[in-house]
């Protein structure tokens, strides 16, 4: 008895320990802002984001100016020995050059344009696969809420199941120390109430899992957490022919992969560019110091001769390709096929996303079925309780059908948490597949990333080590 007193007093403890004052009750809308702003796998492809948006000046850096400093230093020392008395020779020379280089590249077939306009592509297909991400950390974050709001309603319910099979055993045990009942009854009522003990530890098991996902995803230990809501009209059309035909225009998804055909369109004639003539052109000024000492009567320091001179040069290259080995003719046709590649990409996604959104729109239309079923199961079900035991307490019915009664209650409890989790995952899972679980059509409370302000910043950057937020 005793160690039976501690187990219940343990499981009290951890359902106590979950629950805080409804006053500080966080709402789905609450947590999906919370996400927004602190979700690791969220702040990573922003920066990716970030990181992908220079691209685009280096793209733009093939028709730009390189500046190089020059500096040279030279020295050498000689010594001559001559044959008929002739006085040895020794000499001395240096020389400091320093010098600036300037290079331009005029023309290059075309390929720094091109490589631009890919470089701009792929930050839109970039931005595009960023929107995907934020429909799939808050799609995560809806699960994991209403995971947690399932598990701990079906732990409770255990708890209530368990609550009342202790007074059937107490009830049985009366019975029976009186003479109205029977050991069997007794037994029965202990076997269910072990079970429910062992259910209840589950169900405890199972919350402490959910939450534990629950701070992965969001980033804060859930507190109370009322019901869940659908996300508004705006997010859901009204049909499956509708929802199908908005995920087509504006899923992000399907989107990127357009740009990523566009990136890879520009690649293309990139590739073609290098069998293209390339013109550049080419400064240097020079600083020369020059000194020459040279003393036939070794007497060093005496005839030292020094000169400074500074000149310039400009030259103009054209280069024109005539052979290069089969490579950039190979390289053209690799561009061929992964455009090729990108543009099959576009019509699997699109077959994707239309799967996705008939899937979703079937699953929330069952799921919304199921919880008026499961309603009407547990209102039912609950009656027949209440009848089973009056019954019993007249001799009509037994212990078992009271036991029985009480089992299909609890079932039906856990049918019906379910189905409003999955009514409501379902629902989001749709917005997910049309491409609207974005934070303005949710109206999250949020100060929403907008990658444009980094790209503007940096996409014609010449100079700076620092990024836009000052790193």
């Amino acid at each position: 008895m005793r160690k039976k007193t501690w187990i219940l007093a343990s499981l009290s403890a951890l359902l106590m320990a979950t629950s805080v004052d409804l006053a500080s009750a966080d709402t789905l809308r609450e947590a999906l802002a919370k996400a927004y702003a602190n979700s690791q796998t969220l702040n990573a492809a922003r920066a990716q984001l970030r990181a992908t948006d220079e691209n685009v000046p280096q793209a733009r850096a093939g028709l730009r100016p390189t500046v190089t400093g020059i500096a040279t230093a030279q020295g050498s020392r000689s010594r001559t020995t001559r044959g008929d008395n002739l006085p040895t020779v020794n000499d001395r020379t240096g020389a400091l050059v320093g010098g600036i280089r300037i290079n331009q590249t005029l023309f290059d077939g075309f390929q720094t344009p091109n490589n631009v306009n890919a470089a701009q592509a792929q930050v839109r297909a970039a931005q595009k696969n960023l929107d995907n991400t934020v429909q799939d950390t808050l799609l995560n974050t809806v699960t994991v809420f209403m995971n947690v709001r399932r598990d701990r309603e079906i732990a409770a319910f255990r708890r209530q199941s368990l609550a009342f099979l202790n007074e059937q055993v107490r009830a049985a045990q009366a019975r029976f120390d009186v003479g109205e009942g029977t050991r069997t009854d007794v037994a029965q009522a202990q076997a269910e109430q072990a079970l429910a003990t062992a259910l209840l530890n589950t169900a405890l098991s199972q919350v402490a899992s959910s939450e534990a996902q629950y701070l992965d995803v969001i980033g804060d230990p859930p507190g109370t957490l009322e019901a869940g809501t659908p996300p508004g009209r705006s997010a859901i059309p009204s049909s499956v022919a509708e929802a199908i035909r908005v995920s087509q225009d504006q899923h992000p998804a399907i989107q990127a992969t357009k740009f990523a055909v566009d990136a890879a369109s520009f690649q293309v004639k990139s590739a073609e560019g290098e069998r293209l003539p390339t013109l550049s052109v080419q400064g240097q000024l020079d600083n020369t110091y020059a000194l020459n000492d040279q003393d036939p009567n070794n007497l060093p320091g005496v005839d030292v001769v020094t000169q400074n001179e500074v000149s310039g040069t400009v030259s103009a290259q054209l280069s024109v390709p005539i052979y290069q080995g089969g490579l950039v003719a190979s390289r053209v046709r690799q561009a061929k096929e992964i455009l090729s590649q990108r543009r099959i990409e576009v019509d699997n996604v699109r077959d994707q996303v239309r799967s996705a959104v008939a899937s979703a729109w079937a699953q929330r239309q069952a799921a919304e079925a199921n919880v008026q079923g499961y309603r009407a199961q547990v209102a039912a079900a609950q009656l027949a309780l209440n009848g089973v035991v009056e019954e019993r307490n007249v001799g009509q019915r037994t212990t078992l059908d009271v036991l029985n009664a009480q089992s299909d209650v609890i079932t039906a409890q856990i049918l019906l948490a379910g189905a409003q989790r999955d009514s409501i995952v379902a629902a989001y899972t749709l917005a997910s597949a049309v491409g609207s679980l974005q934070p303005e059509r949710l109206a999250l409370a949020v100060d929403r990333y907008e990658p444009e302000e980094h790209y503007q910043a940096v996409q014609d950057k010449w100079y700076g080590l620092r990024t836009p937020d000052g790193r």
